[in-house]
């Protein structure tokens, strides 16, 4: 199976630790956080692998010499000289992808297991899957509802919740044709598979697969993991937990 990895960005929620290294080689233990995903990749049955870079793209190549033998796994490169968001990148290797495939973001975090994340998309027959976390937003605060200047309603302290994006995805590749030669992000997608009636977009089964408990903890945030959370000793026994998941 296949996989893009997208590795471009600059990483400015992290500066100034990214003014030195790009984000994808922030380090969690002994390893940084893409090659916790190649070995995550490798144990649910992705292979074939191509990193789009952009920022200090020699940097995440120097750092990656090696890794493909060492996992055994095919290891390619895309470059982009101009930031294309992240969607955009897939224009620049169209002719590579000629299957359905993966695309997740290069500080992705997560249990999720990504074969059975393929299984689920297959069985669906959509032409784009969007893993999911469930998440629930608490207010600290009484809640006002208002009419004009009448209060209609009180609500103490509420709870909301959310089913937000993990950063990946499953695409066939009938969705090459809405991508342009230019910037484009996820979102933007959304909306032009939604204006031309691509239905079985709208009906996509999404989902986190995983484990719950480590999920609500990595989820898609994983750079907010490091930054307030990191403790060596916790973070290697939850990562351990993490990319040894064999995607049963």
């Amino acid at each position: 199976m296949k996989a893009i990895i997208l590795a471009g960005g600059k990483g400015t929620r992290l500066r100034p630790f990214t003014y030195m290294i790009p984000k994808p080689l922030m380090p969690i233990g002994e390893l940084p956080i893409i090659e916790i995903i190649l070995r995550q990749l490798k144990n649910n049955g992705f292979n074939d692998i191509i990193i789009s870079t952009g920022y200090k793209a020699n940097l995440i190549k120097m750092f990656l010499n090696g890794v493909d033998a060492k996992y055994n796994i095919n290891i390619k490169y895309s470059h982009e000289d101009e930031p294309l968001g992240t969607i955009g990148p897939l224009s620049l290797i169209k002719y590579e992808l000629d299957g359905d495939f993966l695309l997740m973001n290069g500080d992705t975090l997560s249990t999720m297991n990504y074969k059975k994340l393929m299984k689920c998309h297959k069985k669906s027959g959509n032409i784009v899957t969007i893993a999911l976390h469930k998440r629930d937003i608490y207010i600290d605060f009484g809640i006002v509802k208002l009419d004009g200047a009448n209060i209609i309603d009180y609500i103490e302290k509420p709870t909301n919740t959310y089913f937000v994006s993990t950063g990946v995805y499953i695409f066939e590749p009938e969705v090459l044709k809405y991508v342009p030669n230019e910037k484009l992000d996820f979102p933007d997608l959304v909306k032009i598979l939604i204006e031309n009636d691509e239905k079985k977009f709208a009906k996509a089964v999404v989902r986190l697969l995983g484990n719950k408990r480590l999920a609500n903890k990595l989820s898609s945030s994983g750079i907010k993991f490091i930054k307030e959370n990191y403790n060596r000793e916790k973070t290697e026994e939850i990562l351990e937990k993490a990319y040894s998941e064999k995607g049963k």
